[in-house]
């Protein structure tokens, strides 16, 4: 099987894999890591913010989303909310929302629940007599953890929150589902038109470990430089 390998498939198919592919992936990373943040801190809030029904509600939807499988809900919102959209609005026709538009807020919606437990952790990190401090200084309570307490939380956070954006580059792979063409689903293409199955799908899985563990290794030092700092 190795003795076979062609590097020319590789080679010819890299402009294709990186300027369509990749660009795709990390486009629907940032969007999605961007929107799932200011979500999940909205969620966080929700649930920190003492009020039954708000907490209640923010919690049931953060730990729905995170028992259910990503594809599910990837499929879930693809095929049936045009037909609800429809239902809502009393159309007769199904809400066309597109594939792009479904995976950017199917994964949105979905790592808005992770990232609302990290931001929630970096919060409470945070000792309660800063908050009082603000508040003592004449901040109201919004201000105070906007001024206060989120910036410091953030420092805390951080690595966290960067982690979970790895583990989102990572699951992008998912829109094959939906026919989208990301990084995997290039080589997968190139791999199926040119029968070279072996190429393709071990460079891609290189290309994923290398961005990856270098990801990894950029917050590692920035866990222990803000270690370093407390």
């Amino acid at each position: 099987m190795f003795g076979q390998f062609d590097l020319s498939v590789i080679r010819d198919a890299l402009p294709y894999l990186f300027a369509q592919g990749m660009v795709f992936t990390l486009t629907l990373t940032a969007l999605a890591a961007s929107g799932g943040l200011v979500l999940g801190t909205g969620l966080a809030l929700l649930r920190l913010s003492g009020v039954p029904g708000l907490t209640h509600a923010a919690k049931l939807y953060v730990e729905l989303m995170r028992a259910l499988p990503l594809v599910l809900v990837i499929f879930w919102f693809y095929f049936l909310v045009p037909y609800l959209g429809a239902w809502a609005i009393g159309s007769d026709t199904p809400i066309q929302v597109g594939a792009f538009a479904s995976a950017l807020i199917t994964f949105t919606l979905f790592e808005a629940a992770y990232f609302s437990e990290i931001v929630r952790a970096g919060i409470q990190s945070i000792p309660e007599g800063q908050g009082a401090a603000a508040r003592a200084l004449g901040m109201s309570p919004a201000q105070a953890m906007r001024l206060v307490v989120l910036p410091q939380a953030m420092r805390n956070m951080l690595p966290l929150l960067l982690t979970q954006t790895i583990v989102l580059f990572q699951d992008t792979s998912l829109v094959y589902v939906l026919s989208l063409t990301d990084f995997l689903g290039a080589a997968s293409k190139v791999a199926q038109r040119d029968g070279r199955l072996v190429e393709m799908y071990l460079f891609a899985a290189l290309v994923y470990f290398a961005i990856c563990f270098a990801a990894s290794l950029l917050v590692r030092r920035l866990q222990a430089r803000t270690a370093i700092v407390r």
